[in-house]
């Protein structure tokens, strides 16, 4: 049908336009945050984009069902503005008829957020994951920048460099400050280069004086050295068993229903079923008095979404915490409010206002 084509064009421009302006808007604010994290130590400064990368990637889900939600509504909002609706409904169809067209166009929509949520959503933030933990385990010489302190990754030593040669593994004006077993350390060295002792990795300092206070008579020593040599600890990648929920696999999670793989999984298939309640949300809310506008219509819209969405996350920690089980959670949820959009696209279709039934009958 013609309708229906015209009808699923405006959608797709709607919803690209919508899902261009709402990444840009992500990828500042993901930006701004990596950047953030960068400064605490926490990524790479060369990893700043990959990061951002990912951290949209995960995003996608929510952007997704966003930009169809608005889309939905800013197209059937245009068409009752303009009195394309008031043709639709005196050819004989009702505003659920517009409900064939709407699934068409989503239907790929639905498949894209089901891919992400269950498998690209884990993915990426197990690449953040990842770059997070390389740069904070790297080592301690690794973490070694000319002119800023710098700590291990242990935390027991802070490194200073004044200076360093380009492409070689020297620096001058060496400072490490130690402390260990109740015993202060302070060394400083008038220059110091990486060498190899014994198959280790070890710092040989030059001209230099150590300092060491503490321990059972708390005495101070001073000691001064024309060469000392102080292991450092080499680069480790190694990680251990434990790795955060939100990055393991869906089929993990399934495997082992434990709650806190429950609450993830709520979440992730939930997302799925939120752009599916979204969709007769979107086109039961949609109408609107060409005489008042719609703006009460996208403010009721953004505050939907928003609720819904933070029901998604509060049914998750209720889940983890054992305050409800999944599938009662998933069945009060999702199950009520679909039933609650149904019932609203039914009153919308038949337009029925409880006001003139109500009083309607009084007037003579």
């Amino acid at each position: 049908m013609l309708f229906h084509s015209s009808f699923r064009k405006e959608l797709a421009r709607s919803f690209g336009a919508t899902l261009i302006v709402l990444m840009t808007v992500i990828m500042t604010m993901a930006l701004i945050r990596t950047l953030g994290r960068t400064a605490q130590g926490s990524f790479n400064p060369a990893d700043v984009l990959l990061v951002m990368g990912y951290t949209v990637l995960a995003q996608m889900p929510t952007l997704l069902t966003m930009s169809l939600f608005i889309a939905i509504i800013s197209t059937v909002s245009r068409m009752y503005r303009e009195s394309e609706m008031v043709i639709w409904f005196t050819s004989g169809r009702g505003l659920i008829s517009l409900m064939r067209p709407l699934l068409r166009f989503a239907w790929p929509v639905f498949l894209v957020v089901m891919a992400l949520a269950l498998f690209v959503l884990p993915w990426s933030k197990q690449q953040i994951e990842t770059l997070k933990f390389q740069y904070e385990k790297r080592g301690d010489i690794e973490r070694i920048e000319p002119g800023q302190f710098q700590e291990s990754a242990g935390g027991q030593r802070v490194f200073f460099v004044e200076k360093n040669e380009p492409g070689k593994q020297t620096g001058s004006n060496v400072f490490i400050a130690t402390t260990e077993n109740n015993k202060q350390t302070v060394t400083s060295a008038q220059s110091g280069r990486i060498g190899q002792v014994n198959n280790e990795q070890f710092l040989i300092l030059s001209s230099g004086q150590r300092l060491e206070s503490g321990g059972v008579n708390s005495e101070l020593k001073i000691s001064e050295f024309e060469e000392y040599g102080v292991r450092v600890r080499s680069s480790q990648f190694g990680r251990d068993d434990f790795s955060p929920v939100a990055t393991r696999p869906t089929v993990d999670l399934i495997k082992n229903p434990t709650l806190p793989n429950l609450s993830e999984l709520s979440w992730r298939i939930g997302l799925i079923l939120a752009a599916i309640n979204f969709v007769v949300i979107g086109l039961a809310i949609s109408s609107v008095n060409p005489r008042v506008g719609r703006s009460a219509n996208l403010v009721f819209a953004l505050f939907a979404f928003v609720v819904y969405f933070n029901l998604l996350g509060l049914g998750q920690n209720w889940i983890a915490s054992a305050k409800m089980s999944f599938a009662s959670w998933f069945l009060t949820l999702h199950g009520g409010i679909l039933v609650m959009g149904v019932l609203l696209l039914i009153k919308e279709h038949n337009n029925w206002h409880l006001s003139r039934r109500m009083f309607g009958r009084g007037v003579k």
